[in-house]
């Protein structure tokens, strides 16, 4: 924490203490105004989160900057990229990630000064990168604020003129809101999200000034220095944001959208890992399937946030962009009706496609209904949608453990959801990520959280498989022959060798360069009886931190199928 400020003393530059002490007070600021600001929250979902999530965004950018700390003795630069990158992090819902964005648009022009032009200089580049992060800009919402805050401090100045004018442009904007967005004008508040950006500069404001901006200072006028005049317009006491009529007041938000109208049911949010060309992919995919789309972030890490009623199909759209992770998926309203009328069904259940009989005891064991793949004859949405209906439930996660059986599995999906069934498509794509998805699923937590643990469980199975070749061709490894052994890795020839054994040994010691720390072994009834028991070996010996565990998956089954988690 920076040293305290002196009566009348004002910083001059931001540095790395200060952006410590800002982080801190924005955090404290946050807490005392969370439940104001959830009770305000009704754009763009009605759902009494905002003031919550912006608090745990700041919260993850103050761990951040105090890691930096507790690890070293940081510059502006390092503090400032410390605080974008937690909160990009950490983000949470609508405003949070909006907040990221504004924190990172800011860091990378602070990172080049301290004084009170870089701040505007770096307020105007967040404004500008944070519109750009939303598909759909709208008035009268955060980003109006934040545009305000920017054109306040215009033309730059002493560091705590900067942060009073953007604080009091900010507020003035905040104030306007409810006549640019009906839905705050009837309700009778402000923006919930540009209330907590007004926190958030008025906890800059405090860190420059040693003051608390005052609640009816307005927007009139501009920042003396030490004096009389900074004695009027600075208080001792929290706050500076007026709304309209008390926010206590305000009825509890809704289960549905702020409008009244049907809105998307799930807000779905997940960092990513992919590169810039196919985050534009998915901004037009992840358009196209809801709203309240918000995708910040860069340098190959990014943080995605949208309002859709297929969250599998967000979830998916992620995957084929890149690595998504820390998925969160929140219902924003059950169906009640469609809840009753099923009230004699069980609550939740498992249809997973499987090859081979073994598994598909194995995964029946597990509570799961069953759906066999033959070779050759991969089941129909019709059989699909059949095992849907069996599993008797009202909500059900489908495993179709097949890249090509995606479509067949989503038609399926949607027709069930037609006749009421609450229906998660994870998209696992080789039966052993079903069986890493099937050893996590708990039928007793909320549908939501269940969904997200199996789908992650899934996406960290890398996934292998061996066949013989029946004909000779090309492949990605080079020509193969008839009776060739083929090592595929995520679907892709990797390996071509002659023995069976002697390619398994290859195919896992590539899976194994990249990390794991279990090795899931399929192995089907024709295949040779010391095959499983000899990769056992090789792990042993290889990988001492590594755990194997093999199952049989009886006759049609491909000769060995290998998962590393």
């Amino acid at each position: 924490m920076s040293r305290a400020l002196q009566p009348d003393e004002e910083l001059v530059e931001l540095d790395a203490a200060a952006v410590r002490t800002w982080c801190a007070r924005a955090l404290d600021a946050l807490g005392r105004e969370r439940e104001a600001i959830d009770a305000i929250n009704v754009y763009p979902v009605a759902d009494g989160d905002t003031g919550t999530n912006l608090y745990l965004t700041a919260e993850a950018a103050h761990q951040a900057v105090e890691a930096v700390f507790a690890a070293s003795a940081p510059d502006t630069a390092e503090t400032v990229r410390a605080m974008a990158h937690g909160a990009l992090i950490g983000a949470r819902g609508n405003s949070g990630t909006i907040l990221a964005q504004l924190l990172r648009g800011m860091a990378a022009v602070l990172a080049e000064g301290r004084d009170g032009d870089h701040l505007a200089r770096a307020l105007a580049e967040a404004a500008a990168a944070a519109r750009q992060a939303v598909a759909h800009p709208v008035e009268g919402t955060v980003l109006t604020v934040a545009s305000a805050a920017a054109g306040g401090c215009a033309g730059g100045g002493t560091l705590v003129d900067v942060a009073v004018r953007a604080h009091d442009g900010a507020r003035t904007a905040l104030e306007a809101t409810p006549g640019q967005l009906d839905v705050l004008g009837r309700a009778g508040v402000v923006d919930a999200g540009g209330r907590g950006l007004v926190t958030v500069l008025g906890a800059l404001v405090e860190t420059v000034t040693g003051r608390a901006p005052t609640a009816g200072a307005g927007a009139q006028g501009r920042a003396g220095t030490a004096g009389a005049e900074a004695g009027d317009r600075f208080a001792t006491s929290p706050g500076g944001v007026r709304v309209l009529g008390d926010p206590r007041a305000v009825p509890a938000p809704s289960d549905g959208p702020c409008d009244g109208e049907a809105g998307p049911a799930y807000e779905v949010i997940y960092l990513l890992e992919a590169e810039d060309a196919a985050v534009d992919l998915l901004r037009a995919r992840l358009d196209a399937l809801g709203d309240s789309l918000v995708v910040v972030g860069g340098d190959g890490l990014w943080n995605v946030h949208v309002h859709v009623d297929d969250a599998g199909a967000a979830v998916e759209a992620g995957v084929e962009a890149g690595r998504p992770h820390r998925i969160r998926i929140t219902h924003f309203a059950a169906d009640a009706a469609a809840s009753t009328a099923r009230g004699e069904r069980a609550q939740r259940a498992v249809v997973a496609v499987v090859p081979g009989e073994g598994l598909a005891g194995l995964c029946a064991e597990a509570g799961a209904t069953t759906v066999r793949s033959r070779p050759g004859e991969p089941p129909a949405d019709d059989e699909l949608l059949d095992a849907i209906r069996r599993a008797h439930a009202r909500e059900v996660v489908l495993l179709p453990n097949d890249t090509d059986l995606r479509q067949s599995a989503a038609a399926a999906a949607e027709r069930a959801r037609t006749e009421g069934i609450r229906v998660a498509l994870i998209p696992t794509r080789a039966a052993v990520q079903g069986i890493a998805a099937l050893a996590v699923h708990e039928p007793d937590r909320r549908f939501d959280e269940d969904v997200v643990a199996m789908t992650a469980a899934a996406g960290a199975t890398r996934y292998a498989e061996l066949a013989v070749a029946e004909r000779q061709s090309f492949t990605s490894a080079g020509v193969c022959q008839a009776g060739d052994v083929l090592g595929l890795i995520e679907g892709d020839v990797a390996v071509i060798g002659k023995d069976l054994t002697e390619t398994a040994r290859t195919v896992l010691d590539r899976m194994l360069s990249a990390g794991g720390e279990l090795v899931t072994l399929v192995v089907a009834d024709d295949t040779p009886p010391d095959l499983a028991p000899d990769l056992e070996r090789h792990v042993r010996r290889g990988y001492l931190a590594v755990d194997t565990t093999t199952y049989h998956a009886g006759a049609g089954a491909p000769p060995l199928l290998i998962g590393v988690e």
